[in-house]
């Protein structure tokens, strides 16, 4: 395999300014001077909160926990990780244990954040945050879902299984589970 170069130096901003569309995103359209004196105009979305996470909850090595949430997106349930806002006043490991107690109906005794993950960076800034949950115990916090979820203790060796199937579709949980298989196999190497 190659060596991946460094990247280049960043692009040049020379303006920034807010478009109004009308929705829920605020966009931003950036004028752009490239290393190589290309001169872009690109547009993101506004920067807005404090980000999300998405939590991979461990029932044992082998089990992650999954849940099954209607997505009005494609108007089905979807199998997928325990997700959810930072809330203010929270910290990534703070909202991955509320998000987890409200949805799965668990609490964990160790937390840790793996990293950040995004979603269609060329455009989008915001950013997700994967927290590994484990040596869990049960306890439930209300939480805004419309209807109780439902937990699926799903083994990691099954994962090719999953991400096959089509009520399981959605990027940043299947990224996270196989960032997390990857992490506990080799933790069992060492």
């Amino acid at each position: 395999m190659s060596e991946i170069k460094p990247a280049p130096a960043l692009p040049i901003i020379h303006s920034v300014q807010e478009l109004d569309y009308g929705g829920r995103f605020q966009v931003e359209q950036m004028e752009l001077e490239f290393s190589n004196g290309a001169r872009r105009r690109f547009e993101r979305t506004k920067p807005r909160g404090r980000g999300a996470v998405i939590v991979a909850a461990m029932a044992d090595d082998a089990t992650i926990l999954l849940i099954r949430e209607y997505a009005a997106g494609p108007h089905r349930y979807e199998l997928g990780l325990v997700k959810g806002r930072i809330d203010p006043g929270e910290d990534a490991v703070a909202a991955a244990n509320r998000e987890l107690k409200e949805e799965a109906g668990f609490g964990a005794r160790k937390l840790t954040v793996l990293r950040d993950l995004t979603l269609a960076p060329t455009y989008f800034t915001h950013g997700t945050t994967l927290v590994l949950a484990e040596d869990l115990y049960p306890e439930r916090l209300p939480g805004d879902e419309p209807e109780e979820l439902e937990v699926i203790p799903w083994k990691l060796d099954r994962l090719h299984e999953l991400m096959l199937r089509e009520d399981c579709s959605e990027g940043r949980s299947l990224a996270s589970m196989f960032i997390v298989r990857e992490l506990i196999q080799r933790r069992s190497l060492a």
